[in-house]
């Protein structure tokens, strides 16, 4: 009998060509990691290259995947295990395996021509180079082909089944059942019996080879996490993002229109939305990133919600048209999914480069809501409450999305539905006193009047207009007047919104402050760093603009506050401006989330500097 080793924690990665099906064996192996209970966050990560030479460090596409019997923030800084489909996949990544660390290796794939492309002077699976890891070499090729050998499927796509064949010798390492891979394959090739018998086959003789050839002297089991009761499902924030936008538009009764132009990482939002037609959502892809925005501010203008999304190149041609959302107060969602810049920069990698942008990347004084979600799941809850805030308002909302929360993923309790509020819009069909630019006394908030809706004509554009009846006007005191309502209304947005919320220590002498996707590495840090006798804070921000109303007092209660950012300090340098604190950040734009213990590190060599004064 195996025998069986329990873990509280596991990081594992796999790795291989951009044709290896590294992606689909990693979101199969997530999972059923949420079906077996555990808590877990994923990173994909693939080369920008539709095809990079095969075999070369620049095809490279990795999956890794941490999960735990307890609450998960990241997807692990250091895998414990690497399943290296070639020599390549093994050069890139191997640096970053943890000493000891289990190392799952394609030796079919370490001939003299893949080592020469890696780049490795001699065979590392022959010269004593992986002695600090246990290695087990596996020849994954041959053993898929001699699954498959009396079946009718030609070579080429025998090949292509190796990744089912990898993943069931991982679920064997790990106790994962096959029950939730094989539904997925069943349905997956349901029209196509020759492969899904292939994928089924070399999925079982991955498991069972397992037991046959003694590959692995133990099993490790992870016990379920103790997660809160109810239905969870495997989410990722693209999934979330286009849920999030649905439930909405159901919500307030107004149908959802959402244009977008092909653009790394945004292009998969469109794509879920295309396919989720009958839930009543309109998705369109445009020409370009100007039809895109215009086309929302169409559909704002008609009556529905306006949706459109981006990522920063994008997002600099539609300035022109977020402004003329803004001066035609109308409602509108801009999603912008961060990447690495600047220009094309590294269009698969994630950033938060694009705040001060979102802030102050318009000509004149143009104010619009900015909202982050913190992580994949938070996606849907931040596009109900853009949804409000747009709606209510009568303002366009930016949403700092970022390219890891798109593709990582995480368990997510499903929602009861009828517990959400309802999104209340009142369309004005009266034509009784009606006057365009009329506000509601608490919002500012002009009326939101369905084009052609009788006896409500009026108009609209970019030309700056009269307060109360929209005439065109050039009066000076005019546009002065009508510049302060629509910046004040941005600001009373704030009467809306949460204040923020102190997490750890009351006594704390130390703020860590954060936005976006940096939530869960952040908490992970804090709470190593509390755990090793330290009192520090932690508040993130959902928020960006308006800020939460208690922050400033907030900020001021601490001796030194820590802004981590994936850019260069651009909220270290709202909050130095606005509040006058002096936030030190700390800075980095390798294209990737922090590690957490770097901002342990981070966070002990200003706490050692804050004791000894």
């Amino acid at each position: 009998m195996q025998k069986i080793e329990k873990l509280d924690k596991v990081t594992v990665k796999f790795a291989g060509d951009s044709g290896d099906g590294v992606q689909i064996m990693g979101d199969q192996f997530g999972n059923v990691t949420a079906v077996v209970g555990n808590d877990f966050a994923t990173l994909p990560d693939y080369p920008a290259e539709i095809r990079a030479p095969q075999g070369t460090t620049y095809g490279v596409s990795s999956y890794q995947i941490q999960f735990a019997a307890y609450d998960v923030y990241t997807p692990g800084d250091n895998p414990d295990v690497l399943v290296a489909f070639n020599p390549a996949a093994l050069k890139v990544n191997l640096s970053s395996l943890k000493p000891g660390g289990i190392i799952v290796v394609n030796e079919d794939e370490f001939t003299e021509q893949n080592l020469r492309k890696a780049g490795f002077p001699s065979n590392p699976l022959e010269d004593d180079s992986l002695t600090s890891y246990r290695v087990n070499k596996i020849p994954i090729t041959k053993l898929t082909l001699e699954a498959l050998k009396d079946t009718a499927i030609g070579h080429r796509e025998k090949l292509r089944c190796k990744n089912f064949l990898a993943l069931g010798i991982i679920s064997w390492l790990f106790l994962r059942p096959l029950d939730p891979v094989i539904s997925f394959l069943n349905k997956r090739f349901s029209s196509k019996p020759e492969v899904l018998e292939a994928n089924l086959r070399v999925l079982k003789a991955g498991y069972n080879i397992c037991d046959t050839m003694e590959i692995f002297p133990v099993h490790y089991q992870i016990p379920p996490a103790r997660l809160e009761p109810g239905r969870y499902r495997n989410i990722n924030g693209a999934l979330a993002t286009a849920y999030g936008l649905i439930v909405a538009s159901h919500k307030s009764g107004v149908p959802l229109i959402y244009s977008g132009y092909p653009i790394t990482p945004a292009s998969e939002v469109l794509q879920i939305l295309s396919a989720l037609k009958h839930h009543g959502v309109i998705a369109i892809q445009t020409e370009d990133e100007i039809a895109a925005i215009t086309m929302a501010i169409g559909a704002s203008y008609a009556g529905s919600i306006g949706v459109t999304g981006t990522s920063g190149p994008g997002l600099a041609l539609k300035i022109e048209s977020l402004n003329l959302a803004v001066m035609t107060e109308l409602p509108l969602l801009v999603f912008d999914y961060q990447r690495s810049g600047i220009s094309t920069g590294m269009p698969t990698k994630t950033e938060q480069g694009d705040l001060l942008f979102a802030l102050f990347g318009r000509p004149s004084d143009s104010h619009i809501v900015i909202l982050a979600p913190s992580s994949p799941s938070d996606c849907f809850w931040i596009s109900i409450e853009a949804v409000r805030l747009a709606t209510k308002y009568m303002i366009p909302v930016l949403i700092l999305s970022e390219q890891f929360l798109v593709h990582s993923s995480e368990p997510w309790k499903l929602p009861e539905l009828g517990e959400i509020p309802p999104i209340e819009i009142n369309f004005r069909t009266d034509p009784s006193r009606f006057y365009p630019y009329m506000r509601d006394d608490k919002t500012l908030a002009r009326s939101w009047v369905k084009l052609g809706t009788p006896g409500l004509e009026h108009r609209i554009g970019g030309l700056e207009k009269s307060n109360i009846f929209g005439n065109v006007s050039y009066d000076p005191e005019n546009h002065d007047l009508m510049t302060k309502i629509r910046s004040e209304k941005v600001q009373r947005v704030a009467q809306d919104i949460p204040d923020v919320k102190i997490m750890g220590p009351a006594d704390a002498d130390m703020l860590v402050v954060g936005w976006g996707s940096t939530y869960g590495h952040m908490k992970a840090a804090v709470e190593m760093a509390n755990s090793d006798g330290m009192k520090v804070a932690l508040v993130h921000l959902r928020y960006l603009n308006p800020l939460p109303k208690n922050l400033g007092d907030v900020l001021r209660k601490f001796k030194k506050v820590l802004v981590p950012e994936l850019n260069l300090g651009q909220l270290q340098y709202v909050l130095r401006a606005k509040y006058l604190v002096d936030a030190i950040g700390y800075n980095r734009v390798t294209g990737k989330p922090f590690s957490v213990s770097e901002l342990l590190d981070f966070i002990k060599e200003e706490y050692k500097g804050l004791k000894m004064h």
